[in-house]
């Protein structure tokens, strides 16, 4: 009944052609307008999953409480000399911080005057002693340097360290530290490369970078949510500032710019340029492999119209029920191409097969093509909602990019066998290909299909091994699942490489824990007990930024700043040097430092000095004035930060500044706890380790790693309730068409098969799974069922040899178009589209190996030979 009927439908839009052809362009077109005005694209990870999942709500909940923390863009500014790092921020933020067009906040909390101040005070009192100590053995050269900022007044002081020396009244190693720092850029200077002195590593030391490598400015911009890229013009506005900062047009800073914002218009732009370019290679490359498979272009054309058609007709349709499509649900239009170009290659690789037809008769090609719906189509329309109930298994799950690609697909395989079994009749009847093919097959394949015949139970057997050890691979849970979103995108990207870099400094990894208590008693407590955690590297909540022990270390800055605050002011100091004053001061100095030569150890700072100011000595003024320039160019503002620093105000919870305690506290006055975990750039075992921990103390905890852990976990789950949800519908629906239990084993066993044998071919090239190439299991059923379908359909009507048949051309060629595609999406600089592509690839090629090598095999031998 369902083969006559659907040879009706074929017959009937054959003979109405143009109307067919006309009523297709109409929905078209009103497909196209309908999918341009509502259709949206999201990389947005954290939107792929069900808000009614516990983790989920506490994540957006997280979000709603601390939106200051979402759509960020961050400029990291990198620098050999900090001081040129601190200014560059400073600078950036001073010169965006009132555009509020385009950013709510512009802000480089490192240089907030609350957290510089009182820097100090943050410090345990054995290192802040130790710090102060050693600023305070330098005071000789800061009071000296005050009263005669330059290299003559550094000289005149470092002549006083040689007169201690030679009285013996003076330790040098106690000046070691600040002595190798000049001798290490007077060095540079005697060859010739003129470069700034940093008095702020001078004088702290390692201290300097306890607040990590780099300089950040964090902006929220302005959002254009109608635009491709919606932080785009706010990130223009910040890149040219960063470009203009006088640091970096010199190229002593180097400046990135990142943040969740930057990243995610990058991945849209990379993943769009990919899909893009992946479909138009596809498309062409699919020309070719049709061109093999049916010869001519009278067939090849209506194959690409049907597809571009069906294709324009499913994006309508995803624009109506999902709206807003994310980096998974994306992936519809390859699953579409992917099968829609089965069924056309189905179809007209049958038509092809027809017995010759009279030219003389009126309605041969009428008849040839309603012949071909009777014999192929019930074939096609039972692998398509087969292989939509595989897609639509999906659709129960939490995993939302998934739920939405199941139904997208689903729906669009029906569309896809609609439209070949009308659309395509139609064009065909325009285009009247003639009907001459009677060998639409490999004949010179039947020696093989004899052979298969004849050594079947041997095939067999080294396929159920395969089999075998897939199941192993698979229960010894080798199969590894990637859910680092950040593992996804390009490397390249200037957002990836500059979070890259973040990652590297355990001060600015993305890799936090978050916990929302509701008094300031809970969060010391829940500190306090997250502290202890052996993966846990530091916690940090509101009162953090409240010094502890404040009154005795007040007591000691206080005593610091009364030797060296008096000698600071440089408002009284002497005129800049002349180059032959200069030129005196080093000679004087060499000479000094000779007249103490062998008073001083070998690995002494002095005789490194000594040697450059002889090289020194006898350069050109205009080089000997760069050189003093650039040795105290940051000393004034050093000077400026080290009265601040020494100056320090007993803090409150009151104190601390409304941008800095937002972060830490929201509107109705819960307050984060933010747990930042050991090591940098952390392994996927190092996240769940930290993850496992933090929730010992913190069951309810949120966060980065929080989410990547849970997400993997949902997916997971997911594909296994979908992928069984799947294989039982799949069985009732083939038991349904086929209506024999054997049939239907000799359709799912393959099918199951073709996934075990992936799964060693990912274990073995170490594919791990992830957000972007997880797609690769609805599209292997949506594959595998289709072509196991038509072996056992053909053979259930008399197919004598599998291999030699047009099944088999139809088969592969179908799986060549289908390759073609994949191939594309894996040459792609997206990392995690590549990576589907080559999933994608693999899964194809089990899928082809077992339709072709075991398929055969297991159809019953008896039956065929009867045939």
């Amino acid at each position: 009944m369902m083969s006559t009927f659907i040879g009706r439908v074929v017959a009937f839009c054959s003979r109405h052609a143009w109307f067919v052809i006309l009523f297709y362009i109409v929905i078209a077109i009103t497909s196209a307008l309908v999918a341009y005005k509502n259709l949206e694209i999201t990389t947005d990870t954290t939107k792929m999953f069900s808000a009614s999942m516990d983790w989920k709500k506490r994540s957006d909940q997280m979000s709603k409480d601390f939106p200051q923390r979402e759509n960020l863009l961050v400029a990291l500014i990198e620098s050999k000399i900090p001081e040129e790092g601190e200014l560059s921020a400073q600078a950036l933020v001073k010169q965006l911080k009132d555009d509020k067009k385009h950013f709510d906040f512009v802000e480089s909390l490192q240089n907030d005057p609350f957290l510089v101040r009182n820097g100090l005070l943050f410090l345990p009192p054995k290192l802040l002693e130790t710090t102060l100590n050693n600023i305070i053995q330098a005071q000789p050269f800061l009071s000296s340097l005050s009263a005669d900022p330059s290299a003559r007044g550094l000289f005149d002081t470092l002549g006083m360290v040689t007169i201690g020396v030679k009285e013996k009244q003076i330790d040098l190693a106690q000046y070691n530290d600040a002595l190798n720092g000049f001798a290490d850029v007077i060095t540079e200077n005697a060859s010739g490369r003129i470069q700034p002195f940093s008095w702020e590593r001078s004088l702290s030391g390692k201290l300097s970078e306890l607040g990590g490598k780099y300089q950040l400015v964090v902006a929220k911009p302005k959002l254009d949510l109608n635009s491709i890229r919606p932080s785009g013009v706010s990130s223009e506005i910040l890149r040219n500032a960063m470009n203009n900062l006088p640091y970096v047009k010199s190229g002593a800073v180097k400046v990135y710019m990142t943040g969740d914002a930057q990243i995610n218009d990058e991945e849209f732009s990379t993943v769009l340029h990919g899909m893009i370019i992946g479909l138009f290679v596809s498309f062409v490359l699919v020309a070719g492999w049709l061109f093999m498979a049916v010869r001519t272009w009278r067939l090849i054309i209506p194959i690409l119209l049907l597809l571009f058609i069906g294709l324009d007709l499913t994006t309508g349709f995803a624009s109506i029920a999902v709206g807003t499509l994310n980096l998974i649900s994306i992936s519809f239009a390859i699953l579409f191409v992917s099968i829609a170009v089965d069924f056309g290659i189905q179809f007209c690789v049958r038509f092809r097969g027809q017995d010759r037809i009279s030219k003389n008769e009126k309605d041969g090609l009428t008849h040839a093509l309603s012949h071909t719906g009777y014999e192929a189509g019930h074939q096609i329309f039972t692998a398509a909602v087969a292989a939509a109930a595989g897609f639509l298994a999906f659709t129960p799950t939490n995993f939302i990019g998934v739920k939405q690609l199941g139904l997208i697909a689903g729906i669009g395989m029906f569309i896809a066998f609609v439209c070949t079994v009308t659309f395509l009749p139609a064009l065909l009847s325009v285009l009247r290909p003639s009907v001459v093919q009677k060998d639409a097959g490999f004949p010179w394949l039947k020696p093989l299909d004899k052979k298969i015949r004849q050594y079947r139970f041997g095939i067999i057997t080294v396929y159920a091994i395969l089999g075998a050890i897939g199941i192993f691979l698979l229960v010894d849970q080798k199969v590894v699942f990637d859910a680092d979103p950040f593992h996804t995108k390009d490397p390249r990207s200037e957002g990836m490489m500059a979070l890259k870099k973040m990652m590297g400094d355990p001060n600015t990894s993305p890799y936090t824990a978050d916990i929302i208590v509701n008094t300031p008693e809970e969060a010391k407590e829940m500190a306090e007990k997250l502290k202890k955690l052996p993966t846990v590297k530091s916690v940090v909540w509101l009162d953090s930024f409240i010094p502890e022990k404040q009154q005795q270390k007040m007591l000691m800055l206080q005593d610091a700043a009364s030797i060296l605050l008096p000698t600071l002011s440089i408002q009284s100091s002497k005129a800049k040097p002349t180059a032959q004053e200069l030129r005196q001061s080093v000679v004087k100095m060499v000479q000094e430092l000779d007249s103490i030569q062998n008073d001083l150890p070998k690995d002494s700072p002095l005789l490194r000095m000594q040697v450059a100011l002889k090289k020194i000595e006898t350069m050109p003024d205009d080089q000997l004035i760069a050189m003093n320039d650039n040795l105290v160019k940051f000393l004034p503002y050093q000077l400026q930060r080290l009265q601040m620093i020494l100056t320090p105000t007993l803090t409150t919870s009151k104190d601390i500044p409304a941008e800095l305690a937002d972060q830490y506290k929201t509107k109705d006055g819960r307050l984060r706890v933010e747990v930042y975990p050991k090591g940098i750039d952390l392994t996927t075992d190092q996240i769940i380790a930290f993850v496992k921990q933090v929730r010992t103390v913190a069951p309810k905890a949120a966060g980065t790693v929080v989410d990547i852990v849970e997400s993997a976990q949902t997916v997971v789950h997911s594909f296994i309730i979908a992928a069984i949800m799947a294989i039982i519908a799949l069985a009732i629906i083939l038991f349904i068409a086929l209506r024999r239990v054997l049939d239907m084993i000799l359709v799912l066993v393959p099918l199951i098969l073709s996934g075990l044998m992936a799964i060693i071919v990912i274990v073995v090239i170490g594919q791990p799974l992830n957000f972007a190439n997880i797609i690769t299991l609805p599209l292997f059923l949506g594959v595998g069922v289709s072509f196991n379908i038509y072996f056992v359909m053909n053979w259930r009507e008399q197919l004598k040899e599998p291999l030699a048949s047009p099944t088999a051309r139809a088969v592969l060629f179908s799986a060549l178009t289908t390759g073609t595609a994949f191939g594309a999406l894996a040459a792609s600089a997206h990392p995690g589209t590549a990576s589907m592509g080559v999933l994608l690839l693999i899964s194809l090629g089990c899928t082809l190996a077992v339709t072709l090598g075991l398929v055969p095999a297991l159809l019953p031998k008896r039956d065929i030979d009867e045939k």
